[in-house]
């Protein structure tokens, strides 16, 4: 499974397209393809309508667009930062990842989202117009939801009404003097939102719509399968935060096959990181494929998708770093197994 050194491709020379972003993505993130085309899209729109504006601002016939933000709902370690974070460099825009979890806990809501505006300001290196173009990644969102809606956590519906002005467009001061006008930002919420198959499969189902031909069902299927805002709105979130996140995108769970994938394929992935730290002790790493499948499998069991496969790597990897700088004279590293030690050899 070795495979040659790549060069990645440089973010500024990928066109603004959905089909290009998607490309660059694919790169770097296993699977996920429905996530991908729907961020894929929204960016378009969303950068494109920023430049139009910019172009014709004082047009009178000018229709005003919306913003939409995106939620992203899948399990921990389905990928729903890196998508975020790869996505930013995709389209070069500063990005910030937030914790919802976090503003909860704290008394002084506004202060913590003013503290997210200005990592992303520094992110920019102090330059407003970029930072007014960047995408704010607010993760474990489903954490401000209550267990019955009606008792619904009295902090988490604060986080959401504070977090809905800025996500909708608002001038905001930072600490330093400085404001940010947040109305070009795109934000995107993630969570795992576990239970909300439950909620969708009770919600009230499209029972009949007038079509023709063979597709009803697939048609019905589809509808029947999207998460609405009334799932939300169930689920914990109040009506008017689900309304500024008009865009949702389900992740997949990982299967071994994809968390193989991962630690194989993309640019970045960890067979090519440990590669390299190998070979800056002068030395080639080969592992057998089969090591991937075990990896895989152990992480599988963990039911974090990929979060625990760089751990499981390292302790894979820890033995053979500990011998290499005293051993100037290895040249190559073969694992042919997790559960046996790796051979060092001189040739």
């Amino acid at each position: 499974m070795d495979q040659p050194d790549k060069v990645p491709a440089s973010p500024a020379k990928v066109k603004l397209t959905p089909s290009a972003v998607v490309r660059y993505l694919d790169q770097h993130v296993i699977g996920q393809d429905e996530a991908k085309r729907v961020l894929a899209v929204v960016v378009y729109q969303h950068y494109k309508k920023i430049s139009h504006t910019n172009e014709a601002p004082d047009s009178a016939a000018a229709i005003t667009l919306g913003k939409s933000n995106v939620l992203l709902i899948g399990p921990t370690g389905t990928g729903k930062t890196l998508l975020c974070e790869t996505l930013s460099r995709a389209i070069n825009v500063p990005f910030v990842t937030a914790d919802a979890t976090s503003l909860a806990q704290t008394k002084y809501v506004n202060e913590e989202i003013e503290a997210i505006l200005q990592r992303l300001l520094n992110k920019a290196d102090g330059n407003i117009a970029k930072a007014e173009r960047g995408i704010v990644f607010i993760d474990e969102i489903d954490k401000l939801k209550a267990t019955d809606p009606q008792t619904r956590s009295t902090s988490g519906e604060s986080v959401q009404h504070s977090l809905l002005k800025i996500m909708e467009g608002s001038l905001v001061k930072l600490s330093n003097g400085q404001s940010l006008d947040t109305a070009n930002i795109l934000f995107i919420c993630g969570g795992a939102f576990v239970g909300l198959e439950n909620v969708v499969a009770n919600s009230k189902a499209f029972g009949f719509i007038s079509l023709t031909d063979g597709n009803n069902q697939l048609i019905l299927d589809r509808l029947n399968s999207r998460i609405k805002p009334t799932d939300l709105i169930a689920y914990g979130l109040i009506p008017e935060f689900t309304g500024r996140l008009p865009v949702v995108a389900s992740l997949k769970p990982l299967s071994t096959a994809m968390l193989v994938k991962i630690m194989t394929e993309p640019r970045n992935c960890l067979y090519n990181q440990f590669r390299e730290v190998i070979k800056r002790e002068g030395a080639e790493l080969h592992i057998a494929p089969r090591v991937f499948e075990e990896i895989a499998s152990l992480a599988a069991e963990y039911k974090v998708g990929a979060r625990s496969l760089r751990g499981i790597f390292e302790e894979m990897i820890a033995p053979v770093l500990f011998v290499l700088p005293d051993r100037s004279d290895i040249r190559r590293v073969e694992i042919s197994s997790l559960f046996e030690e790796a051979k060092l050899s001189t040739a």
